[in-house]
């Protein structure tokens, strides 16, 4: 007897037009996000979950990834069994012009200078 077959994995995103600048700067707020978002900004590819340095559990990080999700920020697929995550740069940027720019710059000179 065959196997019924499963659908595929799929992930909701919301569409950036229905996105507020209050949801996503809340995402961008907390420390963790911001480092999720830097890393995801300096790969040359997209990142599996468990590739993240965080300082926070998986199941911790899983929650931080979901608010960048839901704030439109990231984009997260599956490959097989690995779920994918990926910036939503050009949408972000089309939404938000230089918001997603200007927080990375900050955060980067935050951290340089020792204060984050």
């Amino acid at each position: 007897m065959a196997r019924p077959r499963t659908a595929a994995r799929t992930v909701e995103h919301p569409d950036l037009s229905e996105v507020s600048l209050q949801q996503v700067l809340e995402a961008l707020v907390d420390p963790v996000r911001r480092t999720v978002v830097t890393q995801l900004t300096r790969a040359d590819e997209d990142m599996s979950c468990g590739r993240f340095d965080a300082p926070v559990s998986l199941s911790t990080l899983t929650h931080h990834f979901n608010v960048l999700r839901e704030a439109g920020v990231i984009r997260q697929y599956y490959v097989g069994t690995t779920k994918m995550n990926t910036l939503r740069t050009q949408e972000m940027e089309e939404r938000f012009p230089g918001l997603l720019a200007a927080v990375m710059a900050a955060s980067a000179a935050e951290a340089e200078a020792g204060t984050a």
